[in-house]
């Protein structure tokens, strides 16, 4: 080992005297003129794993790899430094516990002040990472650009099999940039993209397609014709005459200015000269059946697909949209929905279609025999055609209609002439072939046609009436979720007040509990789908997510278990958000739970919070999101992560991995949308046998965080307030007024709206009004509650729904100041949040004001009440009940009489005028076999002898609370 020069030993101790020997991040030390290490530094230590007294006087090439220093690489270095004045390169070093590392290496030669080489200076910076990170943008560029490359030829495959016509003209000269092989075709096979069509296509003038094309780019309204007369030259010169059905549809850019026009039509000469034969063998009937030819002559809607690979996907996607015929893309040999446009949709109802098979998405179609020609199609790669068949969907629940359909189910080839899919063309021919059917009949014979008229007139109006009954039923019977949740209320409730009647007797709750448990999962997937769709009832607060994150670490690390471990990283200066807290903690518990769930064998879950700029280059490709500033919530696990198959579906419902009965699917489709509907971002990064990362994007907000919430525990209790229950279905009303009662409150009940506010303006004190949303009759819950307020300035309004998209929540958010209970609800959530509603200052300062309370009546009677007027009627009914009396009320003469056969009643009141008899008649028929019946007439007439000959009483209108309590006393 040689020894340093005196030079050499005076500029190290110079060098060791300044930071340079602390610095760690960078490598910095000597070299003696023959290559051998003079000096170490803490920063060549830690990247190269040598201590000064290992290394120094020791040759560099041990930082080389074998096969460099076999290529004699180290000497060269320092022969290029010393040529040079600077060597710099980039290459592989080694460690000393074997690893490399890709390293940045600068080597300057150093000389005295005569100008002999004293050794030299290298500084080494390890860029391994810096490396990586460029390797992975190339690749994930690379992948992108296939991905597209795929698509655009995919689409263009579409577009060339497209059985119709298709082209795409750019720009005021109409200049033809696209068309499919069926326009190539039609325009004898003639070079014409990139020419205007007047120079492409001159025979055309004179037929005034020309001014039809300056007219739509012009005015950008659609041009439809129909039996249209056309004249092109063949490839031989000739002219050929035609006629066709064509659209010429105005394509616009992103600033509502027309880019193009798309056409596309169809060769009609068949049928046009067969509609011409026939209007000319039934000339004398021309005038009857007028308005039938004008329907048969209707638009035949067309293919409007035209793409290109020279356009975008967003154009491709507006051709497609746009296109007036139904169009979609079957995939597989399930015929997996892949592409739907606007006109198929509509004609299916609006269905859920993509990524759904056939047989699934439309099961009313079955039997039919529409699946049993798209088996064929596929199997055999050729195309079927279908004119005017019938079809029968279920436009809604109990509703079939008919439609007769032209189609063409159209294979789709890949480069091996294999099948990989059904292209799907048609329009809705129902209109003409109604019209060719009843053009037929015309020619039997004008008197034929006259019976079969009246006849059709006839099974119109009865399918009218058939068709207004549906509608009537389907008007009642709501919305599924509305319903659903209040079957859960009814089930629930009654439920609590058998445990709560158990409890008192000494009896076994078990089973009840286990049915309340099925209640509370009901009632959670009912959530779950809310979510997904986006209409779940948000209350938002200004948070700060960190905070909820800390308080839940607890609550995760019971559910996840011992064998997985929990990590929180939180950024400095976290942002706060706006979001729906206990929404956002269900969101964050379901995710953990999936990610334990991928972690069978233990592992590492971790919970990242920070600040994010989502700028417009990001965003470009996110059409429902908005550059700015984002709060992000990343969870991270290091399981088996996801293939790309089940990466594509992981957010749709019901979708999942696990084994039957371990999981609902719901998981991740809930917090998609649940993010969604709080306008943000949510995507998924995963590698499979590594990980996945979900990461959730929630806007800025610049408001202070909210105040803590107040706890939802605590004990359960009642009061002896007036609540003023309003619902629609009989069957949750009496659980609802029942578990009112047993907590000690003071009820009365309303069927619908009108009745309610017939209550609250009788004068009797309410100190809460319990709604229904959804509610029949004119009267909407949000007016009532309003109206009632006009009545009652101190009264509380709480709302109760089991659905959300309805009046007082818009844009998934309560209204301001609402108050709402979601069905189903238990009975201590519903008595802690009237105690919170009621124990509020405001009402306890005005509760001495309020007027005394209806005094009950001592004795307690069965009572028939009838009367006409729905409004008198429940607001009497209520009134008898608050006077301790037990009511039965009905609208007319024959239930009630009905009511007397079956039951033993102390006291009869009955309107005067009834829309079925008399009410003097009817208590006679009443007082027949009864003479203990205590009868009284209600009329607004005054005193009546009629009744007093009966030995009634009368009860003059309008009569008050008093009234009713002198007339039963």
């Amino acid at each position: 080992m040689s020894s340093a020069s005196p030079s050499l030993a005076a500029l190290e101790a110079n060098l060791t005297s300044t930071l340079v020997a602390k610095i760690r991040d960078v490598a910095i030390f000597m070299l003696s003129p023959d290559g051998r290490v003079a000096t170490w530094n803490a920063g060549a230590q830690r990247a190269k794993g040598y201590t000064a007294e290992e290394i120094i006087g020791h040759s560099f090439e041990c930082f080389y790899t074998e096969e460099d220093r076999q290529a004699g690489l180290p000497q060269q270095a320092l022969a290029a430094a010393q040529s040079a004045g600077v060597f710099e390169i980039t290459g592989w070093r080694v460690r000393k516990d074997g690893t490399r590392f890709w390293a940045h290496v600068v080597l300057d030669p150093l000389y005295d002040d005569d100008g002999v080489l004293i050794g030299f200076g290298k500084v080494t910076r390890d860029v391994t990472r810096t490396r990586e990170a460029r390797e992975r943008e190339r690749r994930a560029q690379d992948a992108l650009l296939q991905a597209r490359t795929e698509q655009s030829t995919h689409l263009l495959r579409l577009f060339e099999q497209a059985p119709g016509f298709v082209c795409f003209f750019r720009g005021p000269e109409h200049v033809y940039e696209l068309q499919n092989d069926a326009h190539h075709r039609l325009a004898g096979y003639r070079d014409i993209i990139g020419k205007p069509v007047r120079a492409a296509l001159p025979e055309l003038a004179g037929q005034g397609f020309y001014e039809l094309l300056d007219g739509v780019y012009a005015s950008g309204k659609p041009y439809v014709g129909r039996g249209v007369p056309l004249t092109v030259h063949s490839t031989d010169g000739e002219p050929v005459a035609s006629y066709i059905d064509f659209i010429y549809q105005p394509i616009f850019d992103e600033n509502g200015q027309v880019l193009g026009i798309v056409s596309q039509g169809s060769d009609v000469t068949e049928q046009v000269i067969n509609t011409r034969n026939l209007a000319a063998k039934q000339a004398e009937l021309e005038q009857t059946i007028q308005a039938r030819t004008a329907a048969l002559e209707e638009a035949r809607a067309q293919l409007a697909r035209a793409n290109a690979l020279q356009l975008s996907n967003a154009f491709f996607h507006s051709l497609f949209e746009q296109a007036p015929g139904f169009i979609c893309v079957l995939k597989g040999p399930e015929h997996v929905f892949e592409l739907a446009n606007e006109a198929y949709r509509k004609l299916t109802g609006e269905r859920e279609l993509i990524g759904r098979g056939v047989r699934e998405a439309l099961p009313d179609v079955d039997g039919q025999g529409f699946f049993e020609l798209l088996d064929k199609v596929y199997q055999s790669g050729t195309p079927v055609v279908g004119q005017s068949v019938q079809l029968e969907l279920q436009e809604e629940p109990g509703k079939i209609v008919t439609r007769f359909i032209d189609f063409i189910y159209q294979p789709i080839l890949d480069a091996q002439g294999r099948s990989t899919g059904i292209f799907v063309q048609g329009s809705d021919v129902t209109k003409q072939k109604l019209a060719t059917d009843e053009v037929q009949k015309y020619q039997k014979g004008l008197e034929s046609l006259v019976e079969e008229r009246t006849a059709e007139l006839q099974n119109a109006q009865a399918a009218l009436l058939h068709s207004q009954k549906l509608e009537a039923i389907g008007k009642l019977t709501g919305g599924v979720a509305h319903d659903f949740n209040n079957i859960l209320q009814v089930i629930g409730g009654n439920l609590q007040l058998l445990r709560d009647a158990a409890l008192r007797e000494g009896g076994s709750v078990k089973q009840i509990d286990t049915a309340s448990g099925a209640v509370e999962r009901g009632a959670k997937l009912a959530s779950q789908l809310l979510a997904f769709a986006r209409r779940q009832p948000l209350q938002p607060v200004v948070i700060n997510p960190a905070r909820v994150v800390q308080q839940m670490e607890e609550l995760l690390r019971r559910a996840l278990g011992e064998t997985v471990a929990v990590e929180t990283i939180r950024g400095g200066g976290l942002w706060n958000t706006c979001v729906d807290p206990h929404q956002l903690e269900n969101v964050i518990l379901n995710l953990a739970i999936n990610a334990r769930d991928a972690m069978p064998s233990g592992g590492k879950l971790t919970i990242e919070l920070g600040n994010a700029m989502l700028d417009d280059e990001y965003v470009a490709n996110q059409h429902d999101l908005t550059p700015g500033q984002y709060v992000m919530i990343a969870v991270s696990d290091n399981g088996c992560g996801m293939s790309r198959d089940v990466l594509e579906r992981a957010c749709e419902p019901f979708f999942t991995t696990k084994p039957e009965g371990r999981g609902t699917g719901l998981g991740l489709s809930m917090a998609y949308g649940f993010v969604k509907q709080t306008g943000g971002h949510f995507k998924i990064y995963t590698e499979v046998g590594h990980g996945t990362t979900i990461k959730m994007y929630f806007p800025r907000s610049y408001k202070a965080e909210a105040s803590e919430p107040v706890a939802k525990g605590g004990p359960v209790t009642g009061g002896n307030e007036t609540i003023l229950v309003v619902e629609d279905d009989l069957a949750v009303q009496a659980t609802v007024v029942e578990m009112l009662r047993s907590l000690g409150y003071k009820v009365m009940k309303a069927d619908h709206a009108a009745a309610a506010l017939a209550i609250l303006g009788s004068g009797v004190p309410i100190d809460l009004l319990f709604t229904d949303v959804v509610m029949p009759g004119e009267l909407r819950s949000p007016e009532l509650a309003r109206q009632a307020r006009l009545l009652h300035p101190d009264i509380e309004v709480l709302f109760t729904s089991g659905y959300t998209q309805n009046a007082i929540v818009h844009d998934g958010k309560l209204d301001v100041g609402v108050q709402l209970l979601s069905k189903p609800y238990a009975r201590d959530q519903l008595a802690r949040k009237l105690r919170q509603m009621l124990s509020r200052e405001p009402l306890q300062a005005t509760r001495t004001e309020a007027p005394a309370p209806l005094e009950r009546v001592g004795a307690t009677r069965r009572v028939l009440f009838v009367d006409d007027d729905p409004d008198l009627l429940a607001t009497t009914c209520a009134l008898l009940e608050m006077l301790n009396q037990r009511v039965d009320g009905t609208a007319n003469a024959a239930d009630a009489l009905a009511l007397l056969e079956r039951n033993h009643y102390d006291v009869f009141i009955t309107d005067y005028e009834l829309p079925d008899m008399n009410g003097i008649e009817l208590a006679r028929r009443a007082r027949q076999g009864r003479p203990d019946l205590k009868i009284v007439v209600a009329t607004g007439y005054g005193h009546l002898d009629e009744a007093q000959a009966l030995g009634a009483a009368s009860l003059p209108k309008p009569f008050s609370p008093a009234d009713l309590k002198r007339i039963l006393a």
